[in-house]
Order: C-alpha cells, then sequence, then structure tokens
C-alpha cells in the first residue's frame, strides 16, 4: 500500500503550538501583574516635570515613565504630538496625560545635555 505524500503546510501543522484552552495564557499573564497605587508627587518634582515638558517640541525622541491601569509603564519614542492646552502628549501612538506622567528622560539626557534626571 503507497503512502500519499503530506504537503509542506500539512507537515507545519503537526509541529504548531496547541493551546487547549484559548485565552488560558493571556488570562495568567493578567493575574501575575502586581497592580500599584500612583505615587504622591512633591509640589516641586511636579514643576520640574511641568518645566520638562514645556521644553518638548515635536519629533524630539524621550523616554517617559507613566502611571496607566495600576501599573507604571515606560515608552521610549519620537514625540508625535503635544498638546499643552489638553495636558496630552503622543509617542508615536500611545497618547498619555500628563497628570500621569511619573518620570521623563531623552537622548540628551544620556548624553549628558539638556536637562539633569
Amino acid at each position: 500500500m503507497a503512502r500519499t505524500k503530506m504537503s509542506r503546510a500539512q507537515r507545519a501543522k503537526q509541529f504548531m503550538p496547541f493551546a487547549a484552552l484559548k485565552g488560558f495564557s493571556e488570562a495568567l499573564r493578567q493575574k501575575e501583574k502586581v497592580l500599584v497605587r500612583r505615587a504622591e508627587l512633591s509640589e516641586e518634582y511636579q514643576e520640574e516635570l511641568n518645566r520638562r515638558l514645556m521644553r518638548i517640541k515635536k519629533e524630539d525622541v524621550i523616554s517617559l515613565v507613566y502611571f496607566e491601569n495600576g501599573e507604571y509603564l515606560q515608552i521610549a519614542g519620537i514625540v508625535s504630538e503635544i498638546d499643552k492646552i489638553s495636558r496630552v502628549l503622543k509617542i508615536v501612538n500611545v497618547e498619555i496625560k500628563f497628570d500621569d506622567i511619573y518620570d521623563i528622560g531623552s537622548e540628551m539626557a544620556e548624553t549628558g545635555e539638556g536637562w539633569e534626571r
């Protein structure tokens, strides 16, 4: 009895990962997150952050630490939009409210130019 040859796609399917419970691994990752409270910033530090924010321009390369949904996240990239009236900063496609920003860095800070961290 002659065997029919499997196509490459059929052979590849044999080695694809199998998830018996779709979304289970994502649910586990969500449970692993440790949620924290938003830190209270001193008035002096808030003023410093505001000074740094006012110096940021569109197309600057910066890094930020910001608070969202019970955790602090870090992002780095090019500022695609900054709205000082609405107090919103956009890095690529991520919108961040000024009030959620915890720390600001920049390419200039890493090279010793610009503001100190």
